[in-house]
């Protein structure tokens, strides 16, 4: 059995199947991982949800900022304004249970894997991990999201969760400023300070971040032995120079390539 983590997929079905074929990769013995942004963008976000919901058991994904999107226009609660390439999964006769499959999706995962002889632990998110959060705390703050969004309340948070304030965790947060901070972070960060404080605004080049920011990875304060992967950030080309630190989201959406890492070896796969 081999675990193949996967970037963002973002409706590219036909890159999907292609590389999952060239690694031979069985539903009935192999897992995939998907670190969010299933959808939209790509032109096949229809077919690449079917596919996956199909797959049962052997997918595990989080929800990036794409899927949430998709939620939130589902339920009639996304902003007006924005383009998005989401119209035939929300006119499909199975959009309810497609949603519904999305819906339950967490917004962070973890699980202890046996590579190379030992046991490794991996935390697996859409975007980051702030640097006050450790992978625990990490975890329990999802779990509010997950509660919230797969609760009687959720078009309230789905209207709701939009916005770049505020911009630093407080453990003293509440309500809706708590829940956008846990999905800023978890599902959009790229450029923080020390602190957590983040830059929502620029999406650029990695070697041009704005003054007094960094890659979030620069700063991440989990163990050692925690690997994290996660997508989010195609600018990044797959590298972010640290161990331990693997970014999967290679841009497939915009012409170039779709990525997996085998984690038994780490060893890439792309098309």
């Amino acid at each position: 059995m081999s675990i193949y983590a996967i970037g963002d997929i973002q409706g590219c079905y036909r890159p999907l199947r292609k590389l999952l074929d060239s690694v031979n990769f069985s539903p009935t013995q192999d897992e995939l991982w998907c670190v969010g942004d299933l959808i939209n963008r790509g032109p096949e976000s229809l077919d690449t949800l079917r596919f996956l919901r199909d797959l049962g058991p052997a997918v595990t994904a989080v929800l990036g900022n794409h899927d949430l999107h998709f939620l939130a226009l589902y339920h009639g609660c996304a902003p007006q304004t924005g383009k998005h390439t989401l119209d035939q999964v929300l006119a499909a006769p199975d959009c309810d249970e497609l949603a519904h499959w999305v819906q339950q999706l967490p917004l962070a995962y973890h699980q202890r894997v046996k590579t190379n002889g030992r046991r490794r632990d991996y935390l697996m998110v859409h975007a980051g991990v702030p640097p006050q959060w450790s992978r625990n705390r990490t975890l329990e703050l999802a779990a509010e999201v997950e509660q919230v969004l797969q609760g009687p309340r959720h078009r309230h948070f789905l209207k709701h969760m939009y916005g770049n304030k505020p911009d630093c965790w407080d453990d003293d947060l509440e309500g809706m400023e708590r829940l956008r901070m846990i999905v800023n972070y978890l599902t959009r960060m790229r450029f923080c300070r020390a602190d957590g404080t983040l830059n929502l605004t620029v999406k650029g080049r990695v070697d041009n971040p704005p003054e007094g920011f960094a890659p979030w990875y620069k700063f991440e304060q989990l163990t050692p032995d925690t690997e994290i992967l996660f997508g989010h950030w195609a600018a990044l080309e797959g590298r972010t120079g640290r161990p331990g630190v693997h970014a999967l989201d290679t841009g497939c959406s915009w012409g170039r390539e779709l990525t997996v890492m085998r984690l038994e070896d780490a060893r890439l796969f792309c098309v």
